[in-house]
């Protein structure tokens, strides 16, 4: 299992524990839980600050393709690119057809296009705009979770070509 996925699935299973006392009604259980949460985070994100700023800028820029350093980054306010740069790198790493339209930094919407499925006619693209929009949210969560919506217009397919031939020629009739 990659690093990426072991880091998920242990944000996951810190918020299933959360939950679950939250669920057993004892606040002052669930009050320190989620102090000692926020006092890793500090701890973790100094010790993290410090290793940035040992490397600096030019040791850095190799790790901010890895989707999990990036995150770790990002989470502890570190990242040294802006939202924009990284919109677009997360855009790269999911490999989707899109082109960025804009951010909304106050709702955190990113509007996207994407064009129509070659060959599909309908323009419905309903599996293949299932399919990208997971891609697209993945790395987005993991590059600039800043962005906490996509809206993914699609153009209406061309009209088809229409053929305009000249019909071979017959002689008038004569009545």
């Amino acid at each position: 299992m990659s690093a990426a996925a072991d880091a998920r699935r242990a944000g996951a299973r810190v918020e299933e524990v959360l939950d679950r006392l939250a669920d057993s009604g004892d606040r002052a259980a669930c009050a320190a839980a989620e102090e000692l949460v926020r006092v890793l985070m500090e701890f973790y994100g100094a010790g993290l600050a410090r290793i940035t700023e040992r490397l600096g800028a030019p040791a850095l820029a190799p790790l901010l393709d890895d989707d999990l350093v990036a995150s770790l980054l990002t989470l502890h306010g570190l990242h040294p690119d802006d939202v924009e740069t990284r919109i677009g790198r997360a855009l790269r790493t999911a490999d989707a057809p899109v082109e960025p339209l804009g951010f909304d930094a106050a709702t955190g919407v990113l509007r996207l296009r994407t064009a129509p499925a070659a060959g599909s006619g309908c323009g419905c693209g309903s599996g293949a705009a299932d399919t990208t929009r997971a891609a697209l949210e993945d790395a987005l969560a993991c590059f600039a979770p800043e962005v906490t919506g996509v809206d993914i217009e699609t153009p209406p397919p061309p009209a088809p070509l229409l053929q305009i031939g000249t019909r071979p020629h017959t002689p008038a009739r004569v009545p």
